[in-house]
Parts: C-alpha cells; sequence; structure tokens
C-alpha cells in the first residue's frame, strides 16, 4: 500500500470519500469503523496540509521585477 505522503490531493480526496462511504453504509464492524475512521483521520489531514501549502504558495506572487507581492481572491458578494 502507497503511503499516504506519496499521494497527490486528488488521490487522497478519493480515498476518503471512499471511506466516508463506507462508514455511512453502517456495516462495519465497531474494530474495523475505529480503524477505517483513523485512516480517514489521517487523509482528511495530508489533504488540509496540501490545502494549506498551496494557499501559501497563492498568497504571494512574483511581478515583473522580481517584487513579492500579496496575491488575494475576492469572494463574490
Amino acid at each position: 500500500m502507497e503511503s499516504n505522503e506519496k499521494l497527490s490531493f486528488e488521490e487522497a480526496m478519493e480515498k476518503l470519500e471512499g471511506i466516508v462511504e463506507r462508514l455511512e453504509e453502517g456495516d462495519v464492524p465497531l474494530e474495523e469503523a475505529i480503524s477505517i475512521y483513523k485512516k480517514g483521520m489521517d487523509l482528511s489531514k495530508l489533504c488540509h496540509e496540501k490545502l494549506k501549502n498551496v494557499e501559501e504558495q497563492l498568497t504571494q506572487i512574483l511581478v515583473e521585477d522580481d517584487q513579492k507581492q500579496p496575491f488575494s481572491i475576492r469572494e463574490e458578494e
């Protein structure tokens, strides 16, 4: 089984969605459900870290003279 660290965001989200679906079915034995839940939490943390990393990269962009400038996205009202 591949390490969570090597998963792309999309792969991690797909695995996380599968875990959520399986747990929502409710027919998983308790011990297995706890194990699956822990794996889901690890995947959730990985996704959060990847999103945070991307957000940090997007908060600054390079302008023509290689000076960093804050970057922000206006939300639609």
